[in-house]
């Protein structure tokens, strides 16, 4: 099971320069992974409300990263588990189609937690969809964890799939996200921009607004509200040293 590199984009014909390219990136794991505040810190803003409670993502949220050489468009989607509630089913239901219309999707996973029951049910459901799809592994979190919490991890996590790359990151500390996004370009497909340059996500203005007012009121909310309201310096290779 080994970590494999993508070969970076080929010259244009006409320039020499690298071929621009664009294309969708989906973050997928566990609620609470972090994965709505790495989607924020690549694309600068925030676009997806964060909370410490989970499952306070409710639908897909795209945020766009511009790059001289590619537009990366990344989907914010709810975390992924197996559901228990009717919302829980609805909410799978919105993540599983959304991993089929994408380029490239990003499997994150705490490197504060150890490796449990529903990463291993979500690397299972992953791996059906590894043979047309790319899937990167991140460990994220990983300003919270000690180095050797996060070799560990780092191990653990190549155990449980083929991925096409692992990364480890913090969005808190901004700890490898030009890594990151050099991997997720590297998985997208050569094209033209998809959005226009400088904006950095398709909500509406006033969802940002009640986003915004939202993470607000998600801090003092309990599940039954929840329920009703609307010194890594590259990317990590299995059987690499734990140290740089």
């Amino acid at each position: 099971m080994g970590a494999t590199r993508t070969a970076a984009p080929g010259p244009d014909a006409g320039t020499g320069k690298p071929e621009f390219r664009s294309g969708f990136a989906c973050f997928a794991g566990r609620p609470n992974v972090g994965k709505s505040t790495l989607m924020n810190a690549l694309v600068g803003t925030k676009v997806a409300i964060t909370s410490s409670r989970p499952q306070t993502t409710r639908r897909a949220i795209r945020g766009i990263v511009h790059r001289p050489d590619a537009q990366l468009v990344i989907v914010d989607t709810p975390g992924l588990h197996r559901p228990r509630t009717l919302l829980g089913e609805r909410l799978d239901s919105l993540v599983r189609s959304t991993l089929t219309e994408v380029d490239v999707i990003g499997f994150c996973i705490p490197a504060t937690d150890a490796i449990g029951p529903g990463d291993k049910y979500l690397a299972a459901e992953l791996a059906g969809l590894a043979a047309r799809t790319p899937v990167v592994a991140i460990v994220t979190k990983t300003d919270q964890a000690s180095p050797d919490q996060v070799a560990v991890q780092l191990a653990a996590v190549a155990e449980l799939g083929d991925w096409a790359d692992i990364v480890p990151v913090s969005a808190q500390a901004g700890f490898q996200l030009d890594v990151l996004a050099d991997v997720l370009v590297s998985h997208l497909p050569p094209g033209r921009p998809l959005y226009p340059d400088g904006e950095l996500t398709d909500e509406p203005e006033q969802q940002l607004v009640g986003s915004s007012s939202g993470r607000r009121r998600w801090r003092g909310c309990g599940t039954s509200c929840r329920t009703r309201s609307p010194w890594w310096s590259r990317r990590w290779r299995p059987g690499q040293a734990g140290t740089t």
